[in-house]
């Protein structure tokens, strides 16, 4: 079903004249018990049966895949964490924590690269069906392992033990951003790496991700994103900066809905992927 012509009208006129910055956000300043939002997981968890499916509603987070790999590539090799003295596998002998790792489109691809990577979801349903799909690859399969937990209790246990932690496209769906990243930033050792992609909160990201995509176009399912829940990199900056990371740089990603490819951006509008190094332990 198409949304009203003239209430998309109305509500972009009302946008563009700066009402949108008084929109009801989570308060972040409110300190949860729990990163999960149990509405987010349960409607994520509903495309458990497309998870893998390349041509289907999230053909756009498969073709999203190189450039989440480069990023992280180049990051690693930036920051001295990595040497590329294997051009097949060029993360060979790096640990990653992949955070929110859903069906495992992007642990595959990392290991694939050659890291051992260590994929958490709270979904039962998308491990599930992570751990189904790279049983399909023996290749690699030694070198993914999945587990169904939080990031909250993972850090319990996994306290600065990993090389870097990636958590793509997953900070616009927790409940509580401020909590998940500084729990993500437990498990990375000082020194090491942090990696986020998500989506900028932007007029342009309104329109794009939710009006157009899941409205208009329909090519992923409604309701998959909640525009106040979108969060703009001064402020995921400045969360890491608080847990003692440096943010080394920030990239911007674009999208183009017909064509369903990706490309490098100076600019984050919308989509964008940033990079940062621990400098220190941090308490509890």
């Amino acid at each position: 079903m198409y949304l009203n012509r003239n209430m998309i009208t109305l509500n972009i006129v009302k946008y563009a004249k700066g009402s949108w910055k008084s929109i009801p956000r989570d308060n972040r300043n409110t300190r949860s018990m729990s990163t999960i939002s149990p509405k987010e997981i349960e409607h994520i968890s509903t495309f458990k049966n497309i998870w893998w499916d390349e041509n289907g509603p999230l053909s756009g987070l498969h073709s999203y895949n190189p450039f989440r790999i480069q990023l992280v590539k180049d990051g690693l090799v930036n920051a001295k964490i990595v040497k590329m003295q294997n051009s097949d596998l060029p993360l060979k002998g790096i640990n990653i924590a992949d955070v929110g790792c859903g069906g495992g489109i992007l642990t595959e691809a990392l290991a694939k690269v050659g890291a051992q990577v260590t994929g958490i979801d709270a979904s039962a349903e998308l491990i599930n069906v992570a751990t189904e799909h790279v049983k399909l690859n023996p290749n690699i399969s030694e070198r993914v392992n999945y587990i169904q937990t939080t990031v909250e209790d993972f850090a319990e246990n996994e306290r600065e033990t990993y090389d870097a932690v990636v958590t793509s496209e997953v900070l616009e769906h927790v409940a509580d951003p401020q909590m998940f990243l500084k729990e993500c930033v437990k498990i990375v050792k000082p020194g090491k790496s942090i990696f986020i992609t998500t989506i900028n909160r932007t007029l342009t990201s309104w329109l794009s991700t939710i009006v157009a995509a899941e409205y208009i176009f329909r090519s992923i399912p409604r309701g998959t994103h909640t525009w106040s829940k979108f969060i703009a990199p001064h402020e995921v900056q400045r969360i890491l900066e608080n847990y003692g990371c440096k943010t080394k740089l920030i990239y911007g990603f674009n999208f183009n809905p017909l064509t369903k490819n990706w490309s490098w951006s100076s600019t984050t509008p919308t989509f964008y992927g940033l990079h940062a190094i621990k400098q220190n332990k941090i308490g509890t």
